[in-house]
C-alpha cells in the first residue's frame, strides 16, 4: 500500500511536471491612437474616458476661425473662375455665330472674316487659361475641405476611450496623441516566456487561460510567436487569441495560462 502511494505521488509529480503556468496581460488587438494633423485650440470635446464609441462618432473639434477663411477664399476662388469660363465661352459662342452668318452672304468681306478668325483664336485661348484655373481651383477647394473636415476628429472603429490628453482651450499640435481607444470585443493575451521554452510553443497551439479575477476559464491558441528576444531578460513574447464570450474582460487585467510540454 505504501509502494502505491510512493508511485502514485511521483505520477501526479511527473505530470505536474509535464506543465508550466505562465502570467500574462490581456491587451487589445484593436488600439487606435488618434493624433491631430492640424495645430489649433480644442473648441469641444465630445467624449470623456470610459465612453464606448462607435465608428464616425465626433470625438473633438478644434477652432475653426482661421480655417473658415482659407475656406470660404478657396470656394470664392473656384466660383470667379467658373464665371470667368463661362464668359469666354458665351463671347466664343457669340463669335462663332457672326462668322456663320458672314459665311451666308454671297459677297464675304476677307477682312471681316479674318478679324472674326482672329477674335475666335484669341478667345479660345482665354477660355482654355480660364479652364486650367477652374481645375486648380478645384483642387484647391478640395483640398481645404480635407482639412476642413480633420477639424473634427471622427472615432475610426468601435471602441472604448481610455485615454484623453485634451480638454476645451487646449493647443494642440500636429502628430499630438490626443485620445486613445481600444476594441474591448477582440482581445489576447501577452506572454513572456523563457527562450529555452521557445520549443514548446508554436503558432496553432492550444492552451488553457484564466482570467483570476473574475474565475473564467477558456481555452486559447497562439496567434504569433514574435521573433524579437530581449537580450537583457532572454524572454520571448507570444500572443494567444481566446474567446471573451460576454464576460467583463478589459485590456491590463491579469491572466494565466497553462503551458503543456509536448
Amino acid at each position: 500500500m505504501k509502494k502505491l502511494l510512493i508511485v502514485t505521488f511521483l505520477l501526479i509529480l511527473s505530470l505536474k511536471a509535464q506543465e508550466i503556468t505562465l502570467t500574462g496581460t490581456v491587451v487589445s488587438d484593436g488600439q487606435k491612437m488618434i493624433g491631430s494633423r492640424y495645430m489649433g485650440y480644442v473648441k469641444e470635446v465630445f467624449v470623456n474616458l470610459g465612453d464606448h464609441v462607435e465608428r464616425e462618432d465626433d470625438l473633438y473639434e478644434i477652432e475653426s476661425a482661421e480655417f473658415d477663411i482659407m475656406k470660404s477664399q478657396a470656394d470664392l476662388m473656384l466660383e470667379q473662375s467658373q464665371i470667368v469660363v463661362e464668359f469666354w465661352r458665351k463671347r466664343l459662342e457669340t463669335i462663332n455665330k457672326k462668322k456663320d452668318k458672314l459665311k451666308n452672304r454671297k459677297e464675304i468681306p476677307l477682312t471681316s472674316l479674318d478679324d472674326l478668325e482672329s477674335q475666335a483664336e484669341n478667345v479660345k485661348s482665354m477660355l482654355e487659361s480660364a479652364r486650367v484655373m477652374v481645375e486648380q481651383a478645384s483642387i484647391k477647394a478640395k483640398q481645404m475641405a480635407t482639412v476642413y473636415n480633420y477639424l473634427k476628429m471622427k472615432a475610426p472603429s468601435d471602441g472604448v476611450v481610455v485615454q484623453k490628453n485634451i480638454k476645451v482651450g487646449d493647443m494642440v499640435m500636429p502628430g499630438m496623441m490626443t485620445i486613445m481607444i481600444v476594441d474591448t470585443e477582440d482581445l489576447e493575451i501577452d506572454v513572456s516566456i523563457a527562450e529555452s521554452l521557445i520549443g514548446q510553443v508554436k503558432v496553432g497551439k492550444r492552451l488553457a487561460v484564466e482570467i483570476p479575477s473574475i474565475n473564467y476559464k477558456t481555452i486559447g491558441k497562439i496567434k504569433a510567436v514574435i521573433p524579437d528576444a530581449n537580450p537583457m531578460t532572454h524572454k520571448i513574447t507570444i500572443r494567444i487569441a481566446f474567446d471573451k464570450k460576454d464576460q467583463n474582460i478589459f485590456p491590463g487585467m491579469y491572466a494565466k495560462v497553462l503551458l503543456t510540454k509536448d
